[in-house]
């Protein structure tokens, strides 16, 4: 698994081309990244991936795979592949036998590849694409020929699509890490280049986007082209060891290539990843008069940096209807492009279920959704007597737009199963919005009637994303996903404390982040601001109300950094302290006290931090 990357420098677009959408691009993605030379099989960019048990979710039971096609398999040790034809009329071919790509970006660890490699054939896929090859590679390409299948074999280079994919690379002047890449690469392309499973060798992904986010201006563009240069030496070397399987280098969209163009002639093919925008690609090749073929290495639905924003500020995830029209749409769209498009691996098969996997996975904990059926019938599947998952429409949350903490909100939906199976359902949340978790959360949840659930709350603030799950019990799942925005509950009475000058023991008062983050921040009346102590204990907070005040209520909004142990006390002269509420248990979120005392002023006092953080308040509210 690989951390999120840090928030990117604005996009700089190549002379001649423009990288579409290129804004919202570069929001944070789930994609997948491997380290310089490790398969890192199933690691989207999401952090960790967490499985409901095996047993609670019956696994998938794949058809048996098709006979291997006589263009994809070879008894021999190894193939001849290449890249025949010419301007507008190419094709791929195996052992001198047309080979269109149909594949897709593989996701599970390499060592569970014998068991998911006949699921990837039944589907009529006849190619998987990965991001790192190394001494790993050999039970999955084992497993793709024994199944009619070939593998696009990946080699990291950085940065990937940002620094958080393993950090920046000097392609100018880093003569080491070059060496290095030039000696660890064909020493992989030695040792499986005779291998069946083998059908091309694809060299870096997204760098050349990536490559804004260590740098700009000037140095940019003496960077990517370094960067191509370096692609194309890489490529020189693989040929020398291995004539007999082309190369390729993938980059996000068309931008990259006219410095692969220009750089880079020794590529044998082109690749892209395109998402949504699969369908622009051959345009965007007419209109640059390009002279070599391509293949899409990622494309299928939208992902999160193309969709616009809900009523909520967050990304809105296409439904599962329409993300497996997106499958379907994409193919036609390569197919469209005869002669010049060999294919393509559609993202993703994978299984995590957290968020990067609800959004892009055909089998998030290993079951199967509505876009495995739209793949499968676009690339020739045998389709016939399939059970398909439930089709979840018309999702909707009561008042999502301010659901109080910790409260119950109606969750509403029309769910029909396909085949007339008997449905369970699951809700769940997830906080990536608010602290990058991509894990997702069972909620406490219960059904109120048909399609209707009431489902409580999480009780820290911020945008989350609930979903539904509808299980049929045969390897099926339909998903649907919205955002709430968890808001404080309300509470009867004055907040007294707001407005009121506030002091604490420490106080971030650096420009970093969301900070400064100043005592007065948490009685402002504004959840948006913040007060953040030192990372140490103990700290406090307390408000002065200016005369001698009874209250009967006082509302805590923490922050991530939240108080395990702390004490509500009260004083009449800032000096002596008497103690009306104490807890060794805090849990963050919202923490409603009902407790009253009598006091000029009112202070929080932690004594155990809850993170490794300091103590951190969005509102300290006294009510009386």
């Amino acid at each position: 698994m690989h951390p999120q990357p840090p928030a990117p420098r604005g996009a700089a677009r190549p002379p001649g081309d423009t990288w579409p959408g290129h804004r919202s691009r570069f929001r944070p993605r789930f994609r997948p990244r491997a380290l310089p030379a490790v398969v890192a099989a199933g690691a989207l960019l999401a952090g960790l991936t967490v499985a409901l048990p095996a047993a609670a979710q019956p696994a998938p039971e794949p058809a048996a795979p098709p006979s291997p096609d006589p263009a994809a398999t070879t008894t021999a040790a190894g193939s001849v592949v290449e890249v025949t034809g010419s301007q507008g009329d190419w094709q791929l071919t195996v052992d001198g036998r047309p080979y269109t790509v149909k594949g897709l970006t593989w996701g599970p660890p390499v060592a569970e590849a014998a068991d998911h490699m006949p699921d990837v054939a039944s589907l009529g896929a006849n190619t998987v694409r990965t991001w790192g090859t190394d001494a790993t590679t050999r039970p999955l390409l084992d497993a793709a020929a024994a199944n009619g299948v070939r593998v696009i074999a990946g080699f990291w280079l950085q940065p990937g699509g940002g620094p958080g994919s393993g950090g920046c690379v000097d392609y100018v002047s880093d003569t080491a890490y070059k060496n290095d890449m030039l000696a660890e690469f064909p020493r992989w392309v030695e040792e499986y280049r005779d291998h069946p499973g083998v059908l091309m060798w694809n060299v870096g992904n997204e760098s050349v986007l990536g490559l804004q986010n260590c740098y700009e201006g000037d140095e940019l563009e003496r960077q990517r082209d370094a960067y191509t240069t370096f692609v194309n030496d890489v490529a020189k070397r693989i040929h020398e060891v291995d004539p007999n399987h082309p190369v390729t280098s993938t980059d996000a969209w068309v931008g990259a290539w006219p410095y692969y163009r220009r750089n880079a002639p020794d590529l044998d093919l082109y690749a892209v990843n395109a998402y949504a925008a699969v369908c622009d690609v051959r345009a965007a090749w007419e209109s640059g008069g390009y002279d070599k073929p391509y293949i899409v290495t990622e494309g299928g639905p939208p992902g999160e940096w193309e969709v616009e924003d809900d009523a909520n500020g967050v990304p809105q995830e296409p439904s599962d209807v329409a993300k497996a029209a997106g499958y379907g749409r994409a193919w036609d769209c390569v197919t469209g492009h005869g002669g010049v498009a060999l294919g393509a691996t559609l993202f993703h098969y994978g299984i995590e279920n957290d968020f990067g996997g609800v959004w892009f996975n055909l089998t998030p904990d290993r079951q199967r959704r509505l876009s495995y059926y739209a793949v499968k019938e676009a690339y020739g599947g045998d389709t016939s007597g399939d059970n398909t998952p439930p089709v979840i429409s018309g999702l909707a949350a009561e008042n999502a737009g301010a659901v109080p903490a910790g409260r119950e909100f109606t969750l509403s939906a029309d769910v029909a199963d396909p085949d007339g199976d008997a449905v369970a359902y699951e809700v769940l949340v997830n906080s990536n919005y608010i602290d990058g978790n991509k894990a997702l959360q069972p909620a406490e949840s219960r059904v109120t009637g048909d399609g209707t659930f009431a489902v409580t709350a999480p009780d820290r603030l911020g945008v989350w994303k609930v979903y539904l799950r509808a299980d049929d019990g045969r390897g099926n799942v339909g998903i649907e996903t919205l955002s709430v925005k968890v808001v404080p509950p309300p509470v009867d009475g004055t907040n007294v404390a707001r407005g009121k000058p506030s002091t604490a023991s420490t106080e971030q008062t650096d420009a970093y982040g969301d900070c400064p983050c100043e005592a007065g921040d948490a009685t402002d009346g504004d959840f948006s601001t913040r007060w953040a102590s030192a990372w140490s204990d103990p700290q406090w907070l307390r408000v002065d109300l200016g005369e001698r005040t009874t209250f009967r209520h006082v509302q805590l909004a923490w922050e991530g950094a939240f108080a395990r142990s702390y004490a509500i006390q009260v004083s009449d002269d800032g000096q002596s302290w008497r103690t009306v509420y104490e807890t060794a248990e805090g849990n963050g979120g919202i923490d409603d006290l009902a407790v009253s005392g009598t006091g000029r002023y009112v202070r929080m006092n932690g004594t155990a931090r809850g993170t490794g953080y300091g103590y951190s308040l969005y509102e300290f509210g006294v009510y009386s």
